[in-house]
C-alpha cells in the first residue's frame, strides 16, 4: 500500500466515522408478551365486549341526531387475506393489523397496528361542536365485490342520511382501501382532521439500530419527496403546508402509511424517541386535513399500506412510494438499484442460502471492478519501481520540500507515471463501498436468515455477550467483524512488504481496520461477512494479477520513456492532469515565497 492509497483509505475511514451513528448503547432485550389468538378468519362480527359508553342527557342533547350513536358496545370484525390479518372496530377504526408471513425477532406475531399502541381520530364539527367520528358506534355489514371483500360501518340517521366508513380488503397484498362517505349529515367546518399516533414497539434484535432507521416520509402532490431525520431521538416536527399525497411511518423493515386519492391539503408530522424506553422504538404521529366536502362528494378515499419495505413491492403501491427504501444518495442509490439489487434478485431466484448468495455477489462485484483493480496494481508497481530514485531525490534535497517536489514531478514525467495511478482506481470504488453500507442494513431478504453461527444476517452476529459495555464498541463481540478486521490487517501487512511506506502512513494502514471494527460491530452480519469474503477474494485476485504483471517489462517501458524524454530535451507531451498538478505546485511555491518575504 503506497502513500496515496493509504491516504485514500484513511479518507474512507474518516467519512464513515462522521457519517454513521454508532454511539448509541444497546438496550436489554425487552420482554414481549404473546398477543391474544385471533380465531376469526372470515368477515364476521365479534361478540366480544370491549368498551361501553354511557352519556348523560346534556351530551345527548348536544349532539342531536348523532347522540344515539355515541352510546353502545364496541365489537370487532375480523378479516384476513393472504398477507394481512385485521380487526376493525364497529367505531369505524382499525384495531389490529398483523403481517401473517412475518414474525418479530422473538418469533411472536408481528403487528403494525394494535389498539394499545395505535390511536386513530377523525375530527369534524357538528352543530358547532367538535366530534370524533371514530367515537360513534356503527352497524357493520359485509359484501363481496369481485374478489374484494368490502366491510361497511354505517350510522344511519334516516333513509337518505348516513355516515359510512368503508374498508376494502383484496385477496392478497398489503394495501387496504378506506373511504369516508356522508349523505344528509351536516358536518360543518372547512376540513376534517385525521390523526394517527403510532407507538412503534420493538420488533428487531437491536433497538438502537431500529431507532436509527425509523422515521417519517411524505410525498407532495407536486412530486417532491421529503422526510424527518432518521437518527434523531429528539422531538422532530414538520408542518406540511402544500398538498400531500401520502405519509408513511417507516421502520427498519416495515412501513405503515396513509395514502390520499385527492391529497391532504395540509399536515403535521412528529417523531420522538425516549432512549431509556426499551419497549418503544419511536413515537410517531400524523395529523392531516382534507376538505369536508370530500365526504359527500365521494372524494374522501384513501388507502392504508401495512407491509414490508421490499424493493419489489413498493413501486406498485403508489407514485414515489419506493423512496421509502433508503438506498443512499446518488451515485450509491444508482449502484444499488441498477447493479447490486438486480444481481442479488437474480441469485435469489436460484439459491436459497443467503450466505452463498453474498459470496457470489462478491465475485460478481469483483469481476466488475477487475479493470480498476488491475490498473491500481499497475500504478502501485510503477511507484514501487521508482522507489530507489525517489529515495535519491529525497536524500539529495534534504529538507528542501519545494525542490524535492519539483524533482519528483520531473521524474514522474520522464518515466510516464501518474503518481496517483494507484490511488484513483481505489477512490473510484468508493461509491460501491458506500452503497453496501446502505444495501445490507435495510435488505429485508436477509431478515431472520441464518448462516453459519449468525442467526440473522440482517443484524449483528454475537458470539460473546460482554457483562459490560466498551465505549464506541458495544457489549457484544461480532465474529464476522473480527474476521474482516484480521483479514484487512493481513492484507495491509502484505502490501507493506511490497512497498516502502514508512512512518505515520504505514501505521495508518493498520489503524483503519481497527476503526472499521468499531464501526461495524453493531451493523448487519451480512455486511461484515461480505467484506470478509471480499478480502479473501482480493488475496486471490492479487495473486493472479501478479502472475500476469511482468515488472521487468514495466521497468523497461519506463526506462525507454525516460530515454525518449531526454533525447527530446524533456519536451514530451504532458497529460492535462500533470499540467494542472505542476501549476498547482508552482502556485503553492510562489505563495510560500511571498509569505517568506513578508
Amino acid at each position: 500500500m503506497d502513500r496515496n492509497s493509504a491516504i485514500g483509505l484513511t479518507l474512507i475511514a474518516v467519512l464513515l466515522l462522521v457519517y454513521f451513528n454508532f454511539l448509541a448503547p444497546q438496550p436489554q432485550k425487552p420482554e414481549v408478551t404473546a398477543p391474544a389468538q385471533i380465531t376469526n378468519t372470515q368477515p364476521k362480527d365479534s361478540a366480544k365486549v370491549v368498551t361501553e359508553t354511557r352519556l348523560d342527557s346534556a351530551a345527548l342533547t348536544q349532539y342531536g341526531s348523532l347522540a344515539s350513536f355515541m352510546n353502545g358496545t364496541e365489537s370487532e370484525t375480523s378479516i384476513e387475506n393472504a398477507d394481512l390479518r385485521l380487526k376493525i372496530s364497529n367505531k369505524g377504526r382499525l384495531n389490529l393489523v398483523e403481517l401473517k408471513n412475518f414474525k418479530t425477532y422473538w418469533q411472536k406475531p408481528l403487528y403494525l397496528a394494535q389498539k394499545n399502541d395505535n390511536t386513530f381520530s377523525l375530527l369534524s364539527a357538528y352543530q358547532g361542536k367538535e366530534i370524533d367520528l371514530y367515537t360513534l358506534y356503527y352497524t357493520p355489514s359485509t359484501a363481496t365485490k369481485g374478489d374484494t371483500t368490502q366491510i361497511t360501518f354505517t350510522a344511519a340517521l334516516g333513509p337518505d342520511a348516513f355516515i359510512k366508513h368503508i374498508y376494502s380488503i383484496p385477496p392478497t397484498g398489503f394495501v387496504i382501501g378506506y373511504q369516508v362517505h356522508t349523505k344528509g349529515v351536516e358536518l360543518t367546518g372547512k376540513e376534517l382532521t385525521y390523526k394517527w399516533n403510532d407507538k412503534i414497539p420493538v420488533q428487531e434484535k437491536a433497538i438502537a439500530d431500529s431507532r436509527a432507521k425509523t422515521n417519517m416520509n411524505w410525498y407532495f402532490a407536486n412530486g417532491d419527496f421529503d422526510y424527518i431525520s432518521q437518527a434523531s431521538t429528539d422531538l422532530e416536527t414538520e408542518n406540511l403546508t402544500s398538498p400531500v399525497k401520502w405519509i408513511s411511518i417507516r421502520q427498519k423493515f416495515f412501513i405503515s402509511a396513509i395514502i390520499a386519492q385527492e391529497s391532504f391539503s395540509t399536515a403535521e408530522v412528529k417523531t420522538f424517541a425516549n432512549p431509556a424506553d426499551t419497549l418503544v422504538v419511536k413515537d410517531a404521529s400524523i395529523q392531516a386535513n382534507f376538505p369536508t366536502e370530500y365526504t359527500s362528494a365521494g372524494k374522501a378515499k384513501f388507502q392504508y399500506f401495512f407491509g414490508p419495505s421490499d424493493y419489489e413491492v413498493l413501486p406498485s403501491v403508489t407514485e414515489g412510494f419506493r423512496e421509502n427504501l433508503d438506498l443512499g444518495w446518488p451515485p450509491m442509490s444508482w449502484i444499488n438499484r441498477f447493479v447490486i439489487i438486480p444481481i442479488f434478485k437474480f441469485l435469489e431466484g436460484f439459491i436459497g442460502n443467503y450466505g452463498i448468495i453474498i459470496v457470489l455477489l462478491v465475485l460478481f462485484v469483483k469481476l466488475i471492478l477487475l479493470p480498476l483493480s488491475y490498473k491500481s496494481y499497475l500504478g502501485m508497481a510503477k511507484m514501487r519501481l521508482l522507489k530507489p530514485e525517489l529515495d535519491l531525490i529525497k536524500e539529495k534535497n534534504g529538507d528542501n520540500m519545494a525542490q524535492n517536489q519539483q524533482d519528483q514531478m520531473k521524474l514522474y514525467q520522464q518515466a510516464g507515471v501518474n503518481p496517483f495511478s494507484g490511488c484513483i482506481p481505489l477512490l473510484l470504488q468508493m461509491p460501491i463501498l458506500f452503497s453496501m453500507f446502505y444495501f445490507f442494513p435495510v435488505s429485508i431478504e436477509l431478515r431472520q436468515k441464518p448462516f453459519l453461527w449468525a442467526e440473522d444476517l440482517s443484524t449483528y452476529d454475537s458470539i460473546i455477550n460482554l457483562p459490560f459495555t466498551i465505549p464506541f464498541y458495544g457489549s457484544h463481540v461480532s465474529l464476522f467483524v473480527l474476521l474482516m478486521t484480521a483479514s484487512t490487517i493481513i492484507y495491509t501487512w502484505q502490501n507493506n512488504q511490497l512497498t516502502s511506506v514508512q512512518g505515520p502512513m504505514k501505521t495508518m494502514g493498520y489503524i483503519m481496520p481497527v476503526i472499521f471494527m468499531f464501526v461495524l460491530n453493531t451493523f448487519s452480519a451480512g455486511l461484515s461477512f461480505y467484506y470478509f469474503v471480499s478480502n479473501l477474494v482480493t488475496f486471490a485476485q492479487q495473486a493472479i494479477i501478479k502472475r500476469f504483471v511482468d515488472e521487468d517489462k514495466i521497468k523497461a517501458v519506463m526506462d525507454d520513456h525516460k530515454k525518449k524524454m531526454l533525447e527530446s530535451g524533456g519536451t514530451g507531451k504532458k497529460s492535462s492532469f500533470m499540467n494542472k498538478l505542476e501549476q498547482a505546485m508552482k502556485a503553492s511555491e510562489e505563495a510560500r515565497r511571498k509569505s517568506a518575504k513578508k
